[in-house]
């Protein structure tokens, strides 16, 4: 047996994320296999590193040459996943301790999640024995769409971006998967803990923390297993890069629920909220709002101060940001009278001047055009929220080209600050989001408390950063 050092949460996590090699424990030539499925996705997508599939009856899988034992493999191997039945799994830990490989990822299913806890205990034990990390067992895999790496069974991603998401089950991984490719979200990686019984979302935190790539980090957890080392690691990522919560189980049938899925322990809600909220966490109470609020944080730019701008082409769509706006703590700033002057050049006299900015239904794509740049460029105002009514002397793809060439002009200038729009109208204004998001602009169409909600979350961390307030 080979003793190995168990190697840091940062060390730890950039062999699972940025290796060099994979060793496929459970490879098959059979399609439909999940053996199968693993090789085929890395090859698909381009993983660029060495791919060592293992299986001992097979010569090669997909083009590649087969071990028939991972120990065989004539280079180090930064890390594997195993899909081979429960039983055997144990062994193949050993296999990996003697090579040396530093963190594998366990597909198998067949452990505490149907009732053999014992079974796992001995797992974990075996693995620390032997110098190895894992992560599952009971998972779907990792993605790292930058280096081409879907190292799972199922869907791959290529979309690569600053979103960093963790979960705890294969079905809630999916719907992210899906939610994220509907909108083209770019994600720096997505991990499935599955029963976490080893790695989990505190060793992850301080890899994504220093992730250039990760501009914020999403986490899906059933349990939380150590609280006091997760809310201590929380508060100092929170000050770097802010961290979106959706804990499952919280109520008493959903934690039922989770106990009977991956034998999660979970804790009374009330103290988690508390906890997570001192630490700087925001909380998502929804998958689609884990997911939005995840995404929105990834993309909007930092404030430089509390101060917030409404500037609509309907009254009544402005009242409902506002209201949307005090619920969710956003200072709406008072209107100085010489920025009042400079909308008065632009704004019919029966529009309103105070903020919201009302620069009413009948305003031409010029109008807009003037309104949101003068908003986005006065230095007073930190954070922007459009309102845009569907007329007919407005359509919604004009006005979605009038933003997009308004924010480009500003970027090009140096001007970066929290941006989101709003559009209300018929079913045009779907398509126009659409536009609107491919140029790296945050669009709600129907729904003007999801912008805000969208917008609040990147001032609610950046006052607990410390930038602001």
């Amino acid at each position: 047996m080979v003793e190995n050092k168990i190697k840091s949460s940062i060390s730890l996590i950039r062999h699972l994320l940025e290796p060099s090699s994979i060793a496929v424990i459970g490879a098959s030539r059979e399609p439909g296999k999940v053996g199968y499925s693993i090789v085929k996705n890395l090859l698909d997508g381009g993983f660029k590193g060495k791919i060592y599939p293992i299986n001992p009856t097979a010569p090669e899988i997909l083009g590649l040459p087969c071990y028939k034992n991972v120990k065989e493999i004539p280079e180090n191997v930064d890390t594997a996943l195993i899909s081979i039945p429960a039983r055997f799994v144990i062994d193949a830990i050993k296999d990996c301790g003697e090579k040396g490989v530093p963190v594998v990822t366990i597909i198998s299913a067949g452990f505490a999640e149907i009732g053999e806890k014992e079974l796992q205990k001995n797992l974990v034990e075996t693995a620390h024995k032997y110098g190895v990390r894992i992560v599952g067992p009971n998972t779907f895999g990792v993605y790292r769409p930058s280096k081409g790496m879907s190292a799972t069974f199922c869907v791959p991603y290529e979309y690569a971006g600053g979103l960093a998401l963790t979960c705890q089950s294969g079905g809630v991984g999916m719907g992210i998967l899906g939610y994220a490719r509907s909108r083209r979200v770019g994600l720096s990686a997505l991990i499935g803990f599955g029963n976490k019984c080893d790695v989990n979302e505190i060793d992850v935190l301080e890899y994504f923390a220093q992730d250039e790539q990760t501009k914020a980090i999403a986490l899906h957890a059933e349990s939380i297993i150590d609280g006091r080392r997760f809310i201590d690691v929380a508060s100092r990522v929170t000050k770097i890069k802010p961290i979106v919560l959706l804990k499952a189980g919280r109520t008493s049938y959903g934690f039922k629920a989770a106990s009977s899925h991956t034998a999660a322990i979970g804790g009374l809600d009330q103290i988690v909220d508390a906890a997570v909220k001192k630490a700087g966490v925001i909380r998502a109470k929804g998958l689609e709002e884990f997911f939005e609020l995840g995404r929105a944080l990834a993309m909007l730019p930092k404030p430089k101060g509390e101060n917030v701008l409404i500037v609509t082409g309907a009254g009544g769509l402005g009242v409902l940001l506002a209201d949307a706006c005090e619920e969710q703590g956003i200072k709406l700033m008072d209107i100085p009278k010489d920025l009042e002057e400079k909308f008065r050049k632009y704004i019919p006299p029966f529009g309103s001047f105070k903020n919201p900015i009302d620069i009413t239904g009948a305003s031409p794509p010029e109008t807009y055009k003037d309104c949101i740049d003068l908003a986005i460029r006065d230095e007073r105002v930190h954070g922007v929220i459009v309102g845009y009514w569907h007329t007919l002397i407005t359509s919604p793809m004009d006005f979605a080209k009038v933003v997009i060439e308004v924010v480009k002009d500003a970027r090009k200038d140096g001007i970066e600050k929290p941006i989101v729009v709003s559009l209300s109208g018929d079913v045009e204004v779907e398509e126009a989001a659409k536009l609107l998001e491919d140029n790296c602009i945050l669009a709600y169409p129907y729904a003007p408390e999801k912008a805000v909600t969208a917008i609040a979350s990147v001032f609610r961390w950046a006052k607990y950063a410390g930038l602001i307030g």
